[in-house]
């Protein structure tokens, strides 16, 4: 990959490299755009192939951020961090603790959070060296674990695209295929169950399958089967791309609607479930309950206001299906439209976030003393 050719290409501000050879820190943090202000996404902890992938994932990852943010109407740009290691083996103190020293080395343009293969622990760990990071214990001060705020966004989302597909947004006796029943997906088992929906879940950890048998009497089958499954939502709620040539083919569901990132393996499979007539809630919109909760937490985290914001997702899913039918475009694009046109509108008079402007909203990032 020529690095800086990519970075130009899509309007990349910053990535650096972090490496503390005594703790085996390996890390990458990525900051695509500060237009909005400081750059705000989580860390992930992943035992990438190659630093090439992790340069790779950090950057798709990152951009989607600014997407993020900028549809959910936050003042916050996009900005995400990789380490590159096993979170079940390579984890130690001095590890997270370096990892903070770098963070607080960029002075507030890139605040960290919570993702897949970190814990609040961790973060807690980040927040001794820096104060720009949240999710962190609730004893500081802070939001805490994410994954319940980000599934109630999937949930209201999931709700207003019912909407567009059946002319109802109740999900009650609806069959929904939830592939991945990790932390959020389980929550959000949880409301669909409470509404009356029927569910079908799989995923590679047997343990997580059975909690949801047990708790929400939902059916299991094989991963390699929940794309067939008859069923009226499927909701990708594991890792990203398992929306591609082989799977549309295979899918009964009239509506694409879950918590993974990345859903669509490529933007033409996005133009696929358009001439199909599949609904698809594009999944940056659907699943920033959890950068819009821990977001709260930079203007002293209040958690009625906050699920109130969460709650808006439904709102901005519906004002995407308006754009997609309004402009012939398909869904996926009518969300980067949102997006770009919000971002846009600022940009003249904000072209990059300083530590030093008005906003002092990376100053008070979660200073909990």
């Amino acid at each position: 990959m020529n690095l800086l050719e990519t970075m130009q290409q899509s309007d990349y501000e910053e990535v650096v490299f972090c490496q503390d050879r005594q703790s085996g820190l390996k890390a990458i943090i990525a900051i695509h755009d500060t237009t909005l202000g400081p750059a705000l996404g989580g860390t992930r902890m992943w035992a990438y192939a190659s630093e090439e992938a992790a340069l790779t994932d950090v950057l798709r990852l990152s951009r989607g951020m600014t997407y993020k943010n900028a549809v959910s109407g936050l003042n916050l740009g996009g900005g995400k961090a990789v380490i590159i290691g096993n979170p079940k083996a390579d984890k130690n103190e001095a590890m997270f603790r370096a990892f903070g020293r770098y963070i607080q080395g960029l002075n507030g343009r890139y605040i960290t959070a919570e993702d897949v293969g970190t814990t609040e622990d961790d973060m807690n760990l980040i927040h001794e060296e820096t104060e720009y990071v949240t999710g962190v214990s609730e004893t500081y001060g802070s939001s805490g674990n994410p994954s319940p705020a980000t599934a109630y966004g999937v949930y209201q989302g999931m709700k207003a695209a019912a909407l567009e597909a059946f002319g109802t947004d109740s999900l009650e006796g609806r069959t929904v295929a939830v592939q991945g029943v990790g932390n959020v997906a389980y929550h959000l088992c949880s409301y669909l169950h409470q509404e009356g929906a029927r569910l079908i879940v799989t995923d590679i950890d047997k343990e997580a399958v059975r909690r949801a048998l047990e708790a929400y009497g939902a059916k299991a089958v094989s991963p390699d089967d929940i794309y067939s499954v008859a069923c009226d939502i499927y909701a990708p709620c594991a890792l990203g791309a398992t929306v591609n040539d082989q799977t549309i083919s295979q899918l009964k569901a009239r509506v694409i609607a879950g918590a993974a990132n990345n859903q669509l393996q490529e933007a033409r499979h996005g133009d696929l479930l358009h001439e199909l007539g599949i609904v698809y809630a594009p999944d940056y919109v659907l699943n920033a309950g959890g950068v819009i909760h821990i977001a709260d937490e930079l203007n002293g985290y209040n958690r009625e206001r906050a699920y109130k914001k969460v709650g808006e997702i439904y709102r901005n899913i519906r004002r995407v299906f308006e754009i997609s039918a309004e402009q012939g475009i398909p869904s996926y694009l009518a969300a980067d439209r949102l997006a770009e046109e919000r971002i846009a509108g600022l940009h003249a008079s904000r072209r990059t976030f300083l530590q030093n402007e008005q906003h002092a909203l990376s100053r008070r990032a979660v200073s909990r003393g």
